[in-house]
């Protein structure tokens, strides 16, 4: 198989090239293989805040027949970044946000400026598909700061066609506007964004079937994302109220509540920084929680008919043999766990799991794939899918997307956030005066999963540290990093090592992981060990290195910074094996 895949991509590469037909014919001969088969087509549908934990796929029953049941649900899937932009700059280039340097939803740190103006708008996913022979189309949410005022500043390229949602009204369900190609923005004031939003999608892969090439199609909902009052963000006010569902669904689910897990309005605060000094919700907080949740199903009932509009159309068309579909959030989302109102931005399973379903030619049905995938590794997938030979400027590697998938894994996801924690609801305003932004929100954080262990472990820029041990704690509600000063007969223990043995290795597999650049960022390990098998933290934990981690700088924080600055993020180079000097000499 992996021969195969490897001529394969030679054709295509020779192909790109512009290399002779008689090698491509030698080749095809060699391995017996028929590039005259159509490429794959690929619908791409990312929703807007979508949480995976707190159980929205479970209320949409047509997503779930479509993608569930005729592929397959990746169920340990993770966004590296918790909030929207810096996590769609980083899907859309495979690059982890640390090294796009697009941190934040709007300038100078973030948004479609800061895009532009590090040259993405000329080197993303879109533009590689147009020149591996896609045609691409693209409506709804692109990024922040995509408004209609800098549209045409440049225009976005990549797309054979393009309908943009623009700021400032991106987020109002009833008054959005929207950007063709290269025309004038136009309102659709007075109709619900999702109603036009289908019939968008709908002609976009109407004129991708009827194309002679084969097609990436992109469909961004806005959904289940708060609605925003575009007058309050011009002036800086922001009031994130609940989305704003159909007509057709405001009746449903008003029994509906937020799950009472453990960590939903703990009696005893958890978490570190800001996080552990929230108070206690009380009834009326709780109630508007539930409503803010029911808003968001009812919400999401509008994408579950988009989807299945969209395959429907396939159907119709006899191409849906030939599409992957692959559905996902740009990042997850809270409502009351850790005593949080609702939003995002945190290091906490709901904020960074989300959904993943991939459905097409060779991806089994029904299948749960509990591989290790995150967003980094979508654009390398999408490569792997269509055939085309992967950047070496990836950071990320192309996800197992069928059982015996060869390629290369890894246990761990770099999770990385800079500037602000944004709270939303009528009841959000836990910031200084009230604000809706905290600040000091700044974190870089590494989560774990291997045989034996399930772990994340945090440092926030204020030099607090955060470890859980997810495996004996799923709800994240006791942290153990306390009590890694001194081992006793109680403390817990990881793969029989103590806790601060155990965290030694974490922080040495951070300290690589949060400047990572390509294949290290696929592979840490090997940057600290290259001249051993080290693969994994269980590898790691063995006794005979254990003069070797505790002599590892450690990751900290100079001060808190609003954006990636690199002064700011303390120790950036770990010390490595690759010298040659013998364990004895770190002993």
């Amino acid at each position: 198989m992996k021969l195969l895949a490897a001529a394969a991509s030679l054709i295509v590469a020779t192909e790109a090239a512009g290399i002779g037909s008689n090698v491509q014919s030698v080749l095809q001969q060699v391995i017996g293989l028929d590039t005259h088969q159509p490429k794959p087509n690929i619908l791409f549908v990312i929703t807007d805040d979508q949480d995976l934990e707190l159980d929205s796929v479970a209320y949409t029953p047509l997503i779930q027949k479509h993608l569930r049941d005729k592929g397959t649900f990746f169920c340990n899937h993770f966004v590296t970044t918790a909030l929207c932009c810096p996590s769609r700059v980083s899907l859309w280039t495979g690059r982890q946000a640390h090294n796009t340097n697009v941190t934040d939803v709007r300038p100078p740190y973030g948004g479609y400026p800061k895009f532009v103006d590090r040259g993405f708008n000329e080197n993303f996913l879109p533009v590689w598909l147009q020149e591996a022979g896609y045609d691409t189309y693209y409506t709804g949410k692109l990024f922040n700061a995509h408004t209609i005022d800098n549209y045409h500043r440049p225009h976005v390229n990549g797309f054979n066609g393009s309908d943009f949602l623009l700021d400032p009204y991106t987020y109002t369900y009833l008054n959005a506007t929207y950007q063709r190609n290269h025309d004038p923005p136009m309102s659709y004031e007075g109709q619900h964004t999702i109603d036009v939003i289908t019939e968008k999608a709908l002609g976009f892969l109407d004129d991708a079937l009827q194309g002679e090439r084969p097609f990436f199609v992109t469909v961004a909902p806005v959904a289940p994302h708060s609605n925003v009052d575009p007058n309050a963000m011009e002036t800086g006010r922001i009031t994130m109220g609940a989305p704003v569902p159909l007509e057709r669904h405001q009746h449903l689910f008003e029994d509906v509540k937020v799950p009472r897990t453990e960590h939903f309005n703990p009696d005893e605060p958890s978490g570190v920084s800001w996080i552990r000094d929230l108070p206690q919700q009380n009834q009326s907080v709780i109630d508007y929680n539930d409503h803010f949740y029911r808003s968001r199903l009812r919400a999401l009932q509008g994408v579950d008919e988009l989807v299945d509009t969209l395959i429907k159309r396939l159907e119709e068309s006899n191409k849906l043999d030939n599409t992957y579909i692959i559905y996902t959030s740009d990042n997850g989302f809270h409502i009351g766990q850790h005593r949080l109102p609702p939003g995002k931005t945190c290091g906490f399973e709901e904020d960074i799991r989300v959904p993943l379903f991939i459905r097409g030619p060779g991806i089994p049905e029904g299948y749960v794939q509990d591989s290790v995938t995150t967003h980094i590794d979508l654009a390398p997938t999408i490569f792997d899918l269509a055939g085309i030979p992967p950047r070496s400027d990836f950071d990320g590697t192309a996800i197992p997307v069928t059982p015996d998938f060869a390629g290369r894994r890894h246990e761990h996801v770099t999770v990385e956030y800079w500037g602000k924690g944004i709270m939303e609801g009528t009841f959000g305003g836990i910031g200084p005066g009230g604000s809706s932004m905290v600040p000091n929100n700044t974190y870089k954080s590494v989560r774990l999963l291997g045989e034996g262990y399930n772990l994340y472990y945090s440092v926030w820029c204020n030099n607090e540290h955060e470890l859980y041990d997810l495996s004996t704690d799923p709800y994240q509600l006791h942290n153990l990093y306390p009590s890694s000063a001194q081992a006793d007969d109680d403390e817990p223990r990881i793969l029989g090592r103590s806790l601060s043995q155990a965290i030694t290795r974490l922080d040495a597999l951070l300290l690589v992981l949060k400047s990572c650049q390509g294949n290290t960022c696929i592979e840490p390990w090997n940057a600290l060990q290259p001249e051993n098998s080290v693969r994994s933290l269980r590898d790691a934990l063995d006794k005979r290195y254990d003069a070797f981690y505790e002599r590892q700088p450690q990751v900290s924080f100079d001060w808190c910074a609003a954006g990636h600055i690199i002064e700011a993020e303390g120790p950036q180079v770990p010390l490595t094996s690759r010298y040659g000097l013998s364990w004895d000499n770190w002993v």
